[in-house]
Order: structure tokens, then sequence, then C-alpha cells
């Protein structure tokens, strides 16, 4: 009997740095070595340290965690792609066989006057609304 190859997932948004890498963490904590995880973004940065906070009250480490370019992703080798913009345009990747929209905040609200204790609870928001879609993904 063939093993069934295994599914993969690739969850964007525009930077790269906050929604796109706490599906990633979590997506990775919740299927384990089942389905293997990316993120990307149309134009990526660098992965914003309050999402590594937001991650790190749940015990994900999302340190090691690298922004990259959607066009880096080869879209032949995803099964399901989630984007995660709401008011910015998403990336499109074509090719892949699913595709799924989850319109989040983008929870860094650079544009508001926020405390780090505000900025961070958005995060968090933005990590539990996560959280709560990905445990509802059946593969």
């Amino acid at each position: 009997m063939t093993p069934t190859p295994k599914r993969a997932i690739l969850f964007l948004c525009v930077a790269n740095s906050a929604r796109s890498q706490m599906a990633e963490g979590l997506a990775r904590a919740h299927f384990g070595d089942a389905v293997t995880v990316h993120s990307a973004g149309s134009s990526p940065t660098r992965v914003n340290p309050y999402a590594v906070a937001a991650m790190a009250e749940l015990g994900i480490d999302i340190t090691g965690h690298e922004s990259t370019a959607a066009s880096e992703i080869d879209p032949e080798t995803i099964d399901l792609v989630i984007t995660l913009c709401a008011e910015e345009v998403c990336p499109t990747v074509l090719g892949a066989k699913e595709r799924l929209h989850w319109p989040l905040t983008d929870p860094d609200r650079k544009h508001e006057a926020l405390s780090d204790a505000e900025r961070l609870a958005h995060f968090r928001v933005a990590r539990d609304d996560i959280a709560a879609r990905i445990e509802a993904i059946v593969l």
C-alpha cells in the first residue's frame, strides 16, 4: 500500500510578519508532522516581536521563523492556501488545490498610537482567532 502524501498548507499575508507567522506556528503545533506548513507574504519584512511574544504565551517559539516571499514557494507543492489579509490586497498563489480567506485585521495597527500592552492585546486576539480556525480544519 502506498502511503498518503503529506498535505501542505500555505498561510499568506502581505508582510509575513504577524498573522501568517502566528498561523504557521499554530498550525505546526496543531498538526505536528502530519502536515507541511509554510507562511509567506507579497512584501516580506521581519517577524514582528509582538507576534513572537503572543505565541510564547502559548509555549510556541517562532523566534526562528523568517519572513518569506510568496514567489519563493512552489505552488505545485501546496494543497491549501489560506489568506489572512483584511484591509490590504492579499498576495495570490496560482496552482494551489484549495483556498480559504480569513480576513483578519493587522494586529500591529501601525497607524494607531497604542501602548505596548494594547498592541500585544491585539496580537492575542488575532492569535486566538487563528487558533480557533486552525482547530476547525479537517485534512
